[in-house]
């Protein structure tokens, strides 16, 4: 009787710990050594740079306008936009978000354009995802163009670290050659652009935004985790804002951007930015292995025909 009580005992200590979640930034990650591309590029006052666009009483800047907080409450999200529209550039934010349960929070740094092509809009997307069950966030990467947003490009990784305990870095570099997603300056993702099909490449100027907001419908598999207002509001917090590249003159045809720039690289659309190093190539690698969930090129149920870019 006493072996089977243990047996039993056993059992029970074998399912608890297949039924207890580990955290991904619980375990010991080794990250790669980059190049840190935020050091190459100025930082802008977010009230210098930004005009807000929603929720204006959940907007606070401090710290002489260097940073902003951001609030979502029963009432409101809230969000910013740029000043400027660019053809290119680098656009960066030191991050930290809401702590707790956030299940249903979306918190964005993104590039649109659709106040200005409602219809075939461009959009460069990092969404960073209340989780749905546990206080762990996700990361969600998108991109459209043209107003293909009924084929969405996402792909989602998981932290390797807590990006609700200090500011981390979330960046996006695009140009004519291709766009990058990057994560303290580790590239968690490339999308080349091809002359095969350019028709799915973001090429119109897009502001840059940074939003929180309630995704309940949309992130959490249909409502099923909405965000849980008991523990509003939730605030996330924006600072060390970099926007450098070409900035869209609205009375000209074209792009008329300057190969000059103060710190002696071209503004994201020169031999230096054409193509990843070795050390980012490996350092990306090193993030799609260990940390990436989800991509839309392996949804075989998703697309009957998959996207011509993941051939």
């Amino acid at each position: 009787m006493a072996l089977w009580q243990q047996k039993l005992h056993l059992l029970y200590l074998l399912i608890l710990c297949l039924a207890t979640v580990v955290s991904p930034h619980s375990r010991p990650y080794t990250t790669p050594t980059v190049t840190h591309l935020t050091d190459s590029f100025p930082r802008v006052p977010v009230d210098g740079a930004f005009t807000k666009t929603f929720g204006a009483s959940n907007i606070q800047f401090l710290s002489n306008g260097s940073m902003a907080t951001l609030a979502l409450d029963k009432i409101s999200g809230s969000g910013l936009a740029s000043q400027s529209r660019y053809y290119y550039g680098f656009f960066s934010a030191a991050i930290k978000l809401p702590s707790g349960l956030s299940s249903g929070v979306v918190v964005a740094f993104y590039l649109s354009n659709a106040d200005k092509f409602p219809h075939n809009h461009d959009e460069i997307d990092i969404e960073l995802l209340g989780h749905d069950k546990r206080n762990d966030w996700v990361i969600q990467t998108n991109i459209y163009a043209n107003g293909s947003v009924s084929t969405g490009r996402e792909e989602k990784f998981y932290f390797w670290f807590d990006p609700t305990q200090q500011y981390h870095y979330y960046s996006i570099l695009w140009n004519s050659y291709h766009t990058v997603f990057l994560v303290d300056n580790i590239p968690v993702r490339e999308f080349i652009h091809s002359n095969t099909y350019p028709s799915i490449y973001p090429s119109k100027p897009m502001s840059v935004y940074a939003t929180i907001w309630d995704g309940s419908e949309w992130a959490t598999h249909g409502g099923k985790y909405p965000v849980n207002y008991k523990y509003a509001p939730f605030v996330v917090s924006f600072a060390q804002m970099q926007l450098s590249g070409c900035i869209s003159d609205p009375t000209a045809t074209g792009s008329s951007c300057s190969k000059a720039n103060p710190s002696g690289l071209d503004p994201v659309n020169g031999p230096e930015f054409t193509k990843l190093s070795q050390q980012q190539i490996a350092a990306m690698d090193w993030a799609r292995r260990k940390l990436m969930f989800y991509s839309y090129c392996n949804d075989r149920p998703r697309f009957k025909v998959l996207p011509p870019e993941c051939h």
